[in-house]
């Protein structure tokens, strides 16, 4: 395999793997959820070995789904585990390289659907307060974290913003979400004019002359990266005095939380999130109410 992370496997599963690699590309997922799914296949074909993946039966994914070390996964790894087979299998038969699908009659794990990290408005200002815009790197920090918070980007559509993607005549921003769809989402006043400031005054200074076309710039003049944003975000977060855990996806969960709390329709959000399923947003509706229970003990006379 090309891939020096990726277990040894038989050479007819490398070639499996190869194609299963151009097929999840072509499909359009994320760089992340591509390099998760080829992992489990070579798992899978490094525990099958010398047989190769296109040999396995249902009765042997039925064992390899019992071996030990699939079992002590926990139930998301072993649904994103059977995802990413039924993807290689239905690549297979696409291709023509298998006559049966083994992943047919698989029994998913239950799995607890987690509510969101609550975040407050308070916590949100007190993060955002923290960066030191009078330095470049501040000033990018600021940027990144306004419009992180006023347009609810997943983490990898943030690091990943071409300055094409950014329209401040307009307000908004164009955004390539998963499966590389496409949305609008509008900016607001604030995170637009730190923006600007940010392209007038920080930019110029991380690009030295350089032509890279991404936003938001590493110290090197390099697009920044998933690894840096979640570094920056903690070390930020901890000098806010945040105790919860803080994530790029503890924002995302805040922007979509205060915007129902502020009477923003369910659906608005599901279009700025870029969710394909109204039932993935209706969770923040349980957020919301918990949020609105607590005020009401808080405060009613008789809560």
């Amino acid at each position: 395999m090309s891939d020096a992370s990726q277990p040894l496997v038989p050479p007819a599963s490398d070639v499996v793997l190869t194609a299963f690699r151009h097929q999840l590309s072509a499909e359009g997922l994320s760089p992340h959820t591509r390099s998760a799914y080829v992992s489990d296949a070579a798992a899978l074909a490094q525990w099958a070995a010398p047989r190769a993946l296109t040999e396995l039966l249902p009765e042997d994914l039925a064992a390899y789904l019992a071996s030990p070390a699939v079992m002590a996964k926990s139930p998301r790894s072993v649904a994103r585990l059977q995802s990413a087979l039924r993807h290689c299998w239905r690549g297979l038969l696409a291709r023509g390289q298998a006559l049966q699908d083994p992943t047919v009659g698989l029994d998913a794990p239950r799995i607890g659907r987690p509510l969101p990290k609550d975040l407050s408005e308070a916590d949100v200002e007190a993060l955002l307060a923290v960066p030191d815009v009078a330095l470049p790197l501040g000033l990018r920090d600021k940027a990144m974290l306004e419009l992180l918070y006023a347009c609810g980007l997943r983490v990898s559509e943030l690091v990943g913003l071409p300055l094409a993607a950014l329209n401040l005549r307009g307000g908004y921003l164009r955004v390539t979400g998963k499966g590389r769809k496409e949305r609008l989402v509008p900016l607001g006043e604030t995170a637009a004019d730190w923006l600007t400031r940010y392209l007038a005054e920080a930019r110029p200074q991380l690009l030295a002359g350089r032509g890279e076309t991404a936003l938001f710039l590493s110290r090197r003049g390099e697009a920044m990266t998933r690894e840096n944003f979640w570094h920056l975000i903690k070390r930020h977060a901890l000098q806010a005095g945040i105790s919860a855990p803080v994530s790029p996806h503890t924002l995302r969960h805040a922007f979509a939380t205060h915007l129902l709390n502020h009477g923003a329709d369910l659906r608005v959000i599901q279009l700025l999130l870029g969710h394909s399923d109204l039932s993935t947003t209706q969770i923040y509706t349980h957020v919301a109410r918990q949020r609105l229970q607590s005020l009401h003990a808080e405060h009613h006379p008789r809560g």
